[in-house]
């Protein structure tokens, strides 16, 4: 096992005056903090039991019917059966692993890729084959050669929408043609898609889910994961998988050991939140919210970096990649960025077997616009320093 990078930073961002733009946190000016109490009295007092008693694994019924018609109206075909409600979306990946990976279980997996799945896989001691990314996402190329030329991955991890740590997306044509290699070669999908809603440009794309089903009738190939955290909030830790339903049942074998069920007082409050409506309410906030901030650490980048820095673009989600000159490191770069009370996350920890060390990764969500530009200022005053 291995600490995360990321949690270590994050302690160090918690310093007074420090600016940080490292996590993933969303911001809290749009918790819904007022739905959230309402929402939370009526689950006391109307849904007492349900609220307080020990539930089933899979979840609260009512969250997974809701869960069945917002799916389906992305153009799923699927049933409560087909899913369980996850103490967020990181033991959805846990579960994955227990499931799929033996020591030495090849898994393929997007380089780079969302360190905290690399995290948790480790302990099943998986060997990776990475697939590049580019501004359209997942190099299906790449994937199809290592296909044809026989290697048989357990399944891809990817994150198709607004990825983490890149910001970019998997266009139509690609995830079309990724759901007709992974028929070809029965290979499982993993997807996930905490950010797919997160849009700025546009409207979301269709899950890989909601191909899969278009495909075969049903799931097929698709293990979705999603999350309530970046829509309502992350404290309340909820999330859900949409599988096939003999994937649900073994992941269901695999949550009883590990703590028996979501908490139910969380899954009621979700559902009473949503089934209130908020979740049409409140994206439109959300997204012009991160929207704002976006522009903003994008136009900060444009007048502050020097020649030979690039960044990704991206149209919705919480990141942007950042790619600093050759010969440059990151990881050199952090604490004289943490002396001008600036964080960020270095890049070479989302490379499951390894990569460049002049990457780095800037989260956009959390601090406000001014914070933004004034993060941007001082991380420019690092890199000056650094240069000298």
């Amino acid at each position: 096992m291995r600490g995360s990078t990321l949690r270590r930073i994050f302690r160090d961002s918690r310093r007074p005056g420090m600016i940080s733009l490292a996590g993933g946190a969303p911001a809290p000016e749009v918790f819904p903090v007022e739905d959230i109490a309402a929402a939370s009295e009526r689950a006391l007092l109307q849904h007492t039991v349900d609220a307080l008693q020990y539930g089933l694994t899979e979840g609260y019924l009512p969250l997974r019917q809701f869960l069945t018609g917002r799916m389906n109206g992305m153009g799923m075909n699927v049933t409560p059966e087909h899913f369980m409600i996850t103490v967020g979306s990181q033991q959805a990946i846990d579960l994955v692993g227990r499931l799929f990976i033996d020591p030495g279980t090849l898994v393929a997996i997007e380089d780079p890729t969302y360190m905290s799945a690399v995290t948790a896989f480790a302990p099943e001691r998986p060997t990776y084959v990475t697939i590049p990314v580019d501004d359209d996402g997942l190099d299906v190329d790449k994937l199809e050669a290592i296909l044809r030329g026989g290697a048989k991955p357990a399944f891809l991890y990817t994150i198709p929408a607004f990825q983490n740590p890149t910001g970019v997306s998997m266009s139509v044509e690609r995830r079309k043609r990724l759901l007709a290699l992974a028929a070809r070669y029965d290979l499982i999908i993993v997807e996930d898609d905490p950010y797919g809603e997160l849009v700025f440009e546009g409207e979301p794309m269709p899950p890989l889910a909601a191909l899969d089903c278009q495909m075969h009738g049903e799931l097929t190939h698709v293990i979705y994961m999603s999350t309530f955290s970046k829509l309502i909030s992350p404290g309340l830790r909820v999330a859900w998988v949409a599988a096939p339903k003999d994937v649900i049942a073994k992941m269901t074998f695999a949550k009883q050991g590990m703590d028996l069920h979501a908490s139910c007082l969380s899954q009621v409050i979700v559902h009473e939140v949503c089934a209130d409506g908020l979740l049409e309410r409140h994206m439109p906030v959300i997204r012009a919210t991160y929207r704002a901030r976006r522009d903003a650490m994008l136009a900060a980048l444009a007048e502050t970096m020097p020649s030979g820095f690039r960044w990704t673009k991206p149209r919705g989600g919480m990141f942007v990649w950042l790619t600093l000159p050759e010969g440059w490191d990151s990881e050199g770069l952090i604490p004289l960025a943490l002396d001008k009370l600036v964080a960020f996350v270095p890049g070479f920890p989302f490379y499951a077997n390894g990569g460049p060390r002049n990457t780095a990764r800037l989260s956009f969500a959390n601090p406000t616009p001014e914070n933004i530009r004034t993060g941007i200022a001082r991380l420019g005053e690092a890199v000056r320093a650094y240069r000298a």
